[in-house]
């Protein structure tokens, strides 16, 4: 029960579960982005000669002159984004596992790898996207991404600083209350910044005249991806933790039996 062997496993996991992503990604989320891309097109078809020239000199200045085809970007490149995603997160998610096993109460191998994998989703995917869900190409003003990109970053470390501190917390608690009340406590107060701060951070409202509904069934396909992801590496890696453990202690009694004869 090593942390590389942990690290292993969750690198394997995690390409495995990109790849799933990338199929609900396909599936569920890039029909919708061909519709934002077909928008934004219509749109840009009404701008005078002026506006295309200022937008064409802004892309220059901005170093925006490599093209890649709508087909190799979902595929290819969605495909390399969900791999890489997902194979960071299974690795780190295992690490995190590692360090806690055997230091959550009573909870198996299996049974904290599975509580990190959900803590991972809840810190890393869920709460950042309450406050800032994804968007579509055509929605957002360009000038605005790095302001976007920094409040979102900053809420995703609160968030999983936040979740690190609760568990801590739940286990020093554990020494005055009973392990309900511990959990209930910690996650109070991990809700508490959480909103609080996504309540001080900036909030995003650049939608204009974007149809609700699209823009609707395309976050519920992003969402369905990062739960896709999350959900296989929870699942698998709750399974190979849980294999290794198992084989790990029949090494062991085998020995401790050999070692009593």
């Amino acid at each position: 029960m090593t942390p590389a062997a942990f690290l292993v496993r969750g690198l394997l996991v995690g390409l495995v579960a990109g790849f799933l992503a990338f199929l609900a990604g396909f599936a569920f989320g890039e029909p919708y982005v061909d519709d934002a891309i077909g928008l934004e097109e219509a749109a840009a078809a009404h701008l005078t000669e002026e506006e295309v020239a200022a937008e064409e000199a802004a892309a220059e200045e901005a170093g925006e002159t490599t093209e890649v085809s709508r087909d190799a970007q979902k595929t290819w490149g969605l495909a390399t984004g969900t791999l890489a995603v997902g194979t960071a997160l299974g690795g780190f998610t295992a690490l995190a596992a590692a360090a806690c096993v055997g230091r959550l109460g009573s909870l198996s191998a299996r049974g904290t790898t599975a509580l990190v994998a959900l803590l991972g989703f809840v810190a890393v995917s869920a709460v950042p996207f309450w406050k800032y869900p994804a968007t579509p190409p055509a929605v957002g003003n360009p000038d605005s991404i790095g302001s976007r990109t920094t409040a979102y970053f900053a809420l995703l470390l609160i968030s999983v600083l936040a979740v690190i501190a609760a568990v801590v917390l739940a286990n020093r608690l554990r020494a005055r209350f009973d392990g309900f009340t511990s959990v209930v406590l910690a996650a109070a107060a991990y809700l508490v910044v959480v909103v609080a701060a996504g309540y001080l951070l900036p909030a995003v409202d650049e939608l204009g005249a974007f149809p609700a509904d699209t823009l609707w069934d395309f976050r519920r396909g992003s969402l369905l991806t990062l739960m896709t992801l999350w959900a296989a590496i929870g699942v698998g890696l709750t399974y190979a933790i849980g294999a290794l453990h198992d084989r790990v202690t029949a090494d062991a009694e085998r020995k401790a039996l050999a070692a009593s004869l």
